[in-house]
C-alpha cells in the first residue's frame, strides 16, 4: 500500500501546484486535512477493535477503502476532487492504523516493542521510497503524464488488500477474555498520567513537523525538475527506512526521553538547513536530517504508547494518541502553507525550527517515570 500511496503522494503537491493551479495555502489545507482525517479516524477504529477483541477485520476494511480511493486520483481534474480522494484514502488509513499498531503489540514481548515498531516502520518506509522511484521512472517514460501514473498506482493497492486478507493470521484471544467497552469511564481512567504525557509530547512533535509535501515544494522552488520531484521523498525515506529498526532496538535499552530529545535536535537542524537553502547540498542535507528525525522518533513514540497503556485498551490508546497528533498535523500544515504564501518558503521552516525548540524545552521537564523510559 505504501508503494501505491507514495507513487501518488510524491507527485501530488507538484500536480496540484503546476497542473491544477492550487495555492500553497490550499495545498497545506489539503495535506493537513487529509493527514488529520487519518489520525482522527484512528481513535474510533482503535476503540472499535478493543470492543471487538479483534484487529484484522478493521485492518482489511481500512486497506480496502484505501485501494478503492486510488482510481479517484487518476480521475481528478480539480483541487476539490483531489481533496475528496485524499480524504477517502486517509479514512482507510485511519481505519487500519490503530488496529494494526495494537496487533504488533499483541504479537511481541514487551522488551521487544521498540525493535518491533522500528522494524514495522522500516518496512513501511521501503514502500515509501520504492513508490517515488517508480513515479520518477514513469514520469520520464511517459512525459510527465500524472494521470497515467496514478492509474498504475491502483495495482499495488489491490495486491496489498489480497495479501492482508489471505496471508496474515491474527492470534487467538486469551482463554476467558471478555469484551471491553473502552469508552466507559472506569476503563478510560486506566489510561494514566504517563500515557497522557506521551499523547501531549507526541502532539507537540507533530506540530513541529508539518507535512513532507513542503519538502517537495521547497526543492521545486529551487529548480528541481517536475519529473524528479519524487527524489525528495526517496532520499528522506531511505534514511528513515535504514534508521528506524536500529533506533527502535536502541529504544529498548536506553532512556526514551534522551532519544526524543535527540530527534528534536535533528529536526531543528533539518529546518535550519531547509530555511537557508532551496537547492544544492544544504537542501539535501536538510531532507536527509528530516528522515533521520523520523527514524529516531516515530517507532519510539509507538512503543511508548504501548508501554503506557493496558493491553485491553491498547487500540483506544493508539487512537487517542493519533487524534491529538491529527489535530496538530492539521494546524501545522495549514500554518505552514499560510506562512509560505505570505512570507516565502524559508519562513515555513524557520517556524518549524522555533516550534521544535519549544518542544525540546517542554521535553526538558521531568516526565513521568513510565513514560520516560529511564
Amino acid at each position: 500500500m505504501d508503494v501505491s500511496s507514495e507513487m501518488i503522494h510524491s507527485l501530488l503537491p507538484v500536480f496540484l501546484a503546476t497542473g491544477l493551479g492550487a495555492s500553497m495555502l490550499a495545498i497545506g489545507l489539503i495535506e493537513g486535512a487529509a493527514e488529520a482525517t487519518a489520525l482522527i479516524v484512528k481513535v474510533f477504529s482503535g476503540a472499535w477493535s478493543d470492543w471487538l477483541g479483534r484487529r484484522k477485520p478493521l485492518a482489511v476494511l481500512g486497506y480496502g477503502l484505501g485501494a478503492v480511493a486510488k482510481p479517484l486520483f487518476a480521475l481528478a481534474t480539480t483541487s476539490g476532487m483531489v481533496l475528496g480522494a485524499r480524504l477517502i484514502d486517509r479514512v482507510g488509513k485511519g481505519l487500519r492504523g490503530a488496529p494494526r499498531d495494537a496487533l504488533v503489540a499483541d504479537l511481541v514481548l514487551p522488551e521487544q516493542r521498540g525493535a518491533a515498531y522500528g522494524l514495522r516502520q522500516s518496512l513501511d518506509t521501503v514502500g515509501a521510497f520504492t513508490g517515488p522511484l517508480l513515479a520518477i521512472g514513469l514520469m520520464l517514460l511517459w512525459a510527465n503524464d500524472f494521470h497515467a501514473i496514478f492509474w498504475v498506482a491502483v495495482i499495488p493497492a489491490a495486491l496489498s488488500v489480497a495479501l492482508l486478507a489471505f496471508g496474515v493470521q491474527e492470534p487467538d484471544a486469551p482463554p476467558g477474555a471478555k469484551r471491553v467497552n473502552p469508552i466507559r469511564r472506569e476503563n478510560l481512567r486506566r489510561l494514566a498520567a504517563p500515557y497522557w504525557w506521551v499523547v501531549g509530547i507526541g502532539a507537540l512533535f507533530t506540530l513541529a513537523r508539518f507535512s513532507e509535501a513542503f519538502l517537495v515544494l521547497r526543492a521545486q522552488q529551487g529548480g528541481l525538475p517536475i519529473a524528479w520531484a519524487p527524489l525528495v521523498l526517496i532520499a528522506m525515506n531511505v534514511v528513515y527506512a535504514l534508521g528506524a529498526y536500529p533506533f527502535g532496538r536502541l529504544a529498548d535499552t536506553m532512556s526514551h526521553r534522551k532519544l526524543l530529545a535527540a530527534g528534536l535536535a535533528v529536526l531543528i537542524a533539518a529546518d535550519v538547513a531547509l530555511a537557508l537553502a532551496d537547492h544544492g547540498p544544504l537542501l539535501w542535507a536538510g531532507i536527509v536530517l528530516w528522515g533521520l528525525h523520523m527514524a529516531l522518533t516515530q517507532g519510539l513514540l509507538a512503543a511508548m504508547v504501548a508501554d503506557t497503556s493496558p493491553a485491553p485498551l491498547r487500540g483506544t490508546a493508539f487512537g487517542m494518541f493519533n487524534l491529538a497528533s491529527g489535530i496538530a498535523m492539521l494546524v501545522a500544515s495549514a500554518l505552514a502553507g499560510l506562512l509560505w504564501d505570505r512570507l516565502g518558503g524559508a519562513s515555513t521552516f524557520v517556524a518549524g525550527a522555533v516550534t521544535s525548540a519549544l518542544a525540546l524545552a517542554v521535553l526538558a521537564w521531568k516526565a513521568p517515570a513510565a513514560a520516560n523510559g529511564s
